[in-house]
């Protein structure tokens, strides 16, 4: 077997997909400008995260759990997602993403990319219906670097074997923990923090900086 040459960790929600999947949970619940409204806060770093994130998931109570194969056709993966890590997994690295949002959406996405790993937030549900309460423990700016961490050790990484990318404050741990850290068309504050920064929607464009610095 090939050596693990490095880790890739990415945020889901604004970077491996192009929406938020918080807001269009809330759109479904009618509460959809209240619910962007919060996102766009803490992604700028204006909110505590998990307490904001514990505000938005009950305003999605009532919600079915047949939902998530509703917004499914709502979400698309960032122009460049696959070939990212089509060639990344050639060239012998492990993926992982790391999500604020949830693991009833996020994990059908690892699934069609074939990415190693995945961490996000589990929502409670009672009789086929979403009670507006979390499970177990939320994925805050720190879970993200220990995530970082916890597999680069597994596959016998340096941490400058590793590369994050993200465009919101829970981000910006991660991205300074990495070897190489990226902001993706990200909130102010990450941009002006971040040691990289790509400003197109187009995920090939870390390979470039992978090469660039190579």
């Amino acid at each position: 077997m090939n050596r693990v040459k490095g880790l890739l960790l990415m945020d889901v929600d604004s970077t491996l997909i192009c929406e938020e999947g918080i807001n269009l949970l809330g759109k479904k619940a009618g509460v959809g400008q209240e619910v962007a409204a919060i996102t766009e806060a803490a992604m700028r770093g204006e909110l505590d995260f998990e307490a904001a994130l514990r505000e938005r998931v009950s305003l999605l109570e009532g919600l079915p759990v047949s939902i998530f194969d509703e917004i499914r056709q709502d979400i698309h993966f960032t122009a460049g997602a696959h070939e990212l890590v089509s060639e990344l997994q050639a060239r012998s690295y492990k993926i992982g993403v790391v999500s604020g949002g949830f693991h009833e959406t996020v994990d059908s996405l690892v699934a069609e990319l074939g990415i190693d790993y995945v961490k996000a937030n589990r929502l409670e549900k009672k009789d086929g219906f979403l009670t507006g309460r979390l499970l177990g423990e939320i994925v805050t700016k720190e879970v993200k670097k220990a995530m970082l961490e916890k597999w680069a050790r597994e596959n016998g990484l340096d941490m400058s074997a590793t590369v994050a990318v993200g465009d919101g404050a829970n981000d910006l741990l991660m991205i300074k923990a990495a070897g190489l850290g990226i902001a993706f068309n990200a909130k102010p504050l990450v941009r002006e923090q971040a040691p990289y920064r790509i400003d197109v929607p187009d995920l090939t464009q870390v390979l470039e900086i992978l090469d660039r610095i190579d």
